[in-house]
């Protein structure tokens, strides 16, 4: 049934009034003459407007006037209604401790660590009780996908679909009771977070026992992430080439055996990422805020296929008050396309003066396997 419920339930309810594919957006301008991006993605219909953006229901149970009039009165009541309900807890939430990594850039010698995939998830930390985002939020996940976890242990990891799927994991686990949630693993590379005394190697050890002691069908979304002994750094080289070139994946992570779990970045904790170059032709700027003001904030660049995006980062001081001239070939670095074909991720390098055309790099394309 994976493939029959990509729409949660939206083929049953009334026609709307005008419709749109996934992925698809409209400019739908207001009874004021405002203009508002109406866009859907999956069972997920957004607007811009601040009455959508500052409800705190999950994201398939908001709509707004805007969507109401384009979608029809009946649809949107029809659609919203149809979201089951989850309990809001009240008060504010607290963050969990959340780990983080420092860059490997390929010096650092890590012969001895323990390696795994880095993937392209939401990180999601189990504390217990509920599956948590980096800023304390719940997943609404379904008590299903929970069930199993357990009471007693901390667990790290990320809710995954697959590679090049961090879009369509991103609209899922924003859903509450999406049937798309069976297409979601948790892969899970840590455990007992909570304890500040334990190794990284001792925390791994168990996360596999406790993995392994269920036995249960029901659980097969729940993963213990593989993690490899590295030989070299060489060894690393491979397997990141291996991971982004051949399996479309993100990078790879470095985890130091003896590694504590702090609230912090640790040099413990490393990430590998592969970054793409590729050229593109200022068009104009975005004036810059905060202590950046009265200099540039972002380059409005064209890619060579005539999409157009915003380049915020990678300038120095100097550059921002004194950047590249409108007309001016700049080369970028950035990590992937989104669906769109916008560059992921996308950092300053500098301007080019060998060069007067803008010239796309087109990433392979990711894998479609978990």
């Amino acid at each position: 049934d994976d493939d029959d419920d990509d729409d949660d339930g939206l083929a049953s309810l009334p026609t709307p009034k005008h419709s749109l594919a996934d992925g698809e957006s409209v400019d739908f301008t207001s009874s004021s003459g405002s203009v508002y991006k109406l866009k859907r993605t999956g069972d997920h219909y957004y607007c811009v407007c601040p009455a959508w953006r500052n409800q705190s229901a999950p994201v398939n149970a908001r709509t707004c006037k805007h969507l109401t009039e384009y979608l029809g009165a009946e649809y949107e009541k029809a659609r919203v209604g149809h979201v089951k309900a989850v309990p809001v807890r009240k008060g504010a939430r607290k963050k969990p401790r959340i780990l983080l990594a420092h860059k490997w850039e390929g010096a650092k010698d890590v012969s001895g660590w323990l390696m795994s995939e880095k993937l392209d998830g939401v990180r999601a930390y189990w504390n217990g009780k509920e599956l948590l985002s980096r800023l304390g939020n719940a997943f609404p996940a379904p008590d299903w996908f929970k069930k199993h976890l357990p009471t007693d242990m901390h667990l790290d990891g990320e809710l995954f679909m697959g590679r090049g799927k961090f879009n369509d994991t991103v609209s899922v686990v924003k859903t509450s009771g999406s049937k798309r949630w069976k297409k979601v693993t948790y892969q899970v590379f840590d455990s007992n977070c909570d304890d500040e005394s334990a190794t990284f190697e001792n925390r791994y050890e168990s996360l596999v026992l406790w993995r392994e002691a269920i036995n249960d069908p029901s659980a097969d979304h729940i993963v213990a992430l593989k993690h490899s002994l590295v030989k070299d750094n060489k060894h690393v080289e491979k397997e990141l080439k291996k991971v982004t070139e051949e399996l479309g994946g993100e990078g790879v992570m470095l985890r130091h055996k003896e590694g504590k779990y702090v609230d912090a970045r640790s040099d413990k904790l490393l990430k590998a990422k592969v970054f793409y170059d590729a050229e593109a032709e200022v068009i104009g700027y975005k004036t810059g805020k905060g202590r950046h003001k009265g200099r540039m904030g972002a380059l409005e660049v064209k890619m060579e296929c005539g999409k157009t995006f915003y380049l915020g980062t990678g300038f120095s001081d100097a550059q921002r008050k004194s950047p590249p001239k409108v007309g001016a070939i700049v080369t970028y670095k950035f990590q992937e396309l989104t669906p769109d074909g916008i560059p992921r991720f996308a950092s300053f390098i500098g301007e080019r003066m060998d060069m007067d055309k803008a010239k796309d790099f087109i990433p392979k394309k990711k894998s479609k396997k978990k």
